[in-house]
């Protein structure tokens, strides 16, 4: 392969056109406000502030912009660079408002779940505890495990708590 230098330099010279075209080109979009509005919000926009706001608001400016006096009397020049902006912010608030709504129904479907798995639990407990209501009011034997492992019969004492505890526990399970 031989080298050219001429049609190197040509394909260099070409690209580097191309890109200070493009960055000239681009130098609008760079043009960026940014200022606080009345609720204390920062607003971006490509158009100068709507001259209700304070000169201290204006957190950025374009380069070689210079803030101008509003012209008395015409209510047009404030108005387009009002409406505008208004637009732009409906739009972020409507996609704010559905990622809210989005974020109240996994929400309140997470609290459903929650609610359905508890209820649940209170219907196996009250399941549960009627058989054992069931079985101490039949009079049988009945022994349970002491902290040691050793196999305690229930006396009559023992047997008329554990009816009590069961009751309670059907009470508030059993709704």
């Amino acid at each position: 392969m031989q080298f050219l230098p001429s049609r190197t330099s040509a394909r260099l010279g070409a690209c580097a056109l191309l890109a200070l075209l493009s960055i000239g080109l681009h130098n609008a979009a760079f043009a960026q406000w940014k200022w606080r509005d009345g609720k204390g919000h920062v607003q971006y926009s490509d158009i100068p502030p709507p001259g209700s706001v304070a000169e201290q608001d204006i957190l950025q400016r374009p380069a070689g912009s210079a803030r101008r006096a509003p012209m008395q009397g015409t209510p047009a020049a404030e108005a387009a660079p009002a409406s505008a902006a208004a637009s732009g912010p409906k739009l972020v608030d409507s996609e704010l408002e559905a990622k809210r709504r989005k974020a109240e129904q996994d929400e309140a479907a997470k609290r459903k779940a929650e609610e359905d798995k508890l209820a649940a639990a209170r219907a196996e407990n009250c399941t549960r505890a009627k058989g054992q209501l069931r079985a101490l009011e039949d009079g049988m034997r009945m022994a349970r495990t002491n902290a040691n492992g050793e196999r305690e019969i229930l006396d009559d004492k023992a047997r008329a708590d554990e009816t009590k505890r069961t009751r309670d526990i059907i009470t508030s399970d059993c709704k």
